[in-house]
């Protein structure tokens, strides 16, 4: 199994990439909301561009921008239990998303849910916030996105009911950069 560390390469960034208005980073991970920004990494060189890889122990996704270099974003996941595992692909990206609450959502949290069994369109408050890729494994909708929040203090905790979150100036970038038919991983 790929860890975290053996997918990040020791040493420094790439601060050479730095004008592709990413921020790179030396030092120990971040840990406060403030520094969530993304940065660039230098990872092993056989992992393909233009996929991504989730970790979500680290509340981290990396996005693949050419060999040996990727992007590292800072996210939310799921609590305990709830957590995509595996590969998938994205086969959808919409702008503003329409949001649904799954039917195991609401029966978990009628209280919450509930309310949204219709369906909330899509805008500023919307949970999936300003962008949202739709993860598919074996043809199927797996349920699960990568998408924005409007909730951005989330970010680096565990509260979804199993998407992944960016801060919703990060998911736009990521979704201008990201194809469809973009393979994912989540370990």
């Amino acid at each position: 199994m790929l860890t975290r560390r053996h997918f990040i390469q020791t040493g420094t960034a790439l601060v050479a990439l730095a004008p592709l208005g990413v921020k790179a980073h030396v030092g120990p991970p971040h840990t406060t909301p403030e520094s969530f920004e993304p940065v660039v990494k230098r990872i092993r060189d056989d992992v393909p561009p233009g996929s991504i890889h989730i970790f979500p122990n680290y509340f981290v996704l990396y996005f693949v921008t050419q060999p040996g270099v990727a992007t590292e974003y800072h996210v939310a996941v799921g609590e305990q239990g709830r957590n995509y595992k595996g590969r998938a692909t994205i086969r959808r990206k919409v702008e503003w998303p329409s949001w649904t609450p799954t039917k195991n959502m609401i029966r978990r949290e009628p209280e919450k849910y509930g309310k949204y069994a219709g369906g909330m369109p899509g805008g500023p408050d919307n949970p999936l916030g300003a962008r949202a890729m739709y993860l598919y494994s074996g043809g199927r909708d797996t349920h699960y996105r990568i998408h924005g929040t409007p909730q951005p203090w989330t970010i680096g905790t565990a509260v979804s009911s199993g998407c992944i979150r960016l801060k919703n100036e990060h998911v736009i970038g990521l979704y201008e950069m990201v194809d469809i038919g973009a393979p994912v991983r989540v370990y």
